[in-house]
């Protein structure tokens, strides 16, 4: 994205069909890639060394990203928990209430402690299907049952 001039995020955008936010969002994408390579040197590990640990710290940082927010810091670590182990068990709300339309425990640790072997990002994931998909959580509960 720091390579690209402004015109060629446009374009790039508009190819993966996002149109509607196309000029702003590849304004931000520029600024972005901006501060990541002046604050943390293109590396994001430098950004959670900064953060020392804290998860909130670190979804604080994150959200320093131009168009990054709340929401966005937590797709984010959901993820990123399967590669910096230190900030696993990491259920935000959506997979906590994924957890809760399923009857499980609406706790981090909890749920962690009955995932076993299951990672906890895998198992954030399929949380967060069963927040958005109702679908979804209905034939995880007949097929429990």
């Amino acid at each position: 994205m720091a390579g690209a001039d402004w015109q060629r995020r446009v374009d790039a955008l508009g190819r993966g069909g996002y149109r509607r936010y196309d000029e702003r969002t590849a304004t931000q994408l520029g600024d972005g890639a901006e501060l990541l390579a002046d604050r943390w040197g293109g590396d994001l590990r430098r950004l959670h060394e900064e953060a020392g640990g804290d998860t909130g710290e670190l979804k604080r940082l994150l959200q320093e990203e131009p168009g990054i927010g709340p929401a966005g810091a937590d797709i984010f670590l959901r993820e990123a928990q399967r590669v910096w182990p230190d900030v696993a068990p990491y259920f935000d709300g959506k997979a906590l209430s994924g957890a809760g339309r399923l009857g499980l425990p609406e706790d981090a640790g909890r749920l962690a402690g009955l995932a076993g072997d299951t990672e906890p990002a895998v198992l954030a994931a399929a949380l967060v299907r069963a927040a958005l998909d109702e679908q979804v959580a209905e034939e995880c509960l007949r097929r429990a049952s």
